[in-house]
């Protein structure tokens, strides 16, 4: 299978697009990530992955109807493609393996964490 290359915020952005199908817009998805993960995403960063993500070809977008509450102006909605959903699967096939790979031992033993 080919290498697909996705760093570990564009896999999370990846994967709440498929979360929230055809609702996937910048607020939306940022909104999602934090509610899910607990983690604070700025806007910059989200709209950094977004645009890498659809120049790898793994997302596409689209403008959405203007509406007032929005001065007028479209919601971006992303959506994953066909290379998106190779490239989620290579993901999450390469992760699954290397979890079988650890020994139990490893994830049996006990940590003083301190």
């Amino acid at each position: 299978m080919k290498n697909y290359q996705l760093g570990e915020f564009e896999e999370i952005v990846l994967l709440t697009v498929g979360i929230l199908n055809n609702e996937a817009y910048s607020v939306a998805i940022k909104d999602e990530i934090e509610s899910r993960l607990t983690r604070t995403v700025s806007m910059g960063a989200l709209h950094t992955a977004l645009i890498r993500l659809e120049e790898k070809g793994y997302l596409k977008s689209w403008s959405g109807d203007s509406t007032e509450d929005r001065a007028g102006r479209p919601r971006r909605y992303f959506e994953i493609t066909a290379l998106g959903k190779k490239a989620m699967l290579y993901v999450k096939e390469s992760r699954e393996q290397l979890w079988k790979a650890i020994p139990k031992a490893v994830l049996e033993a006990k940590f003083n964490w301190q």
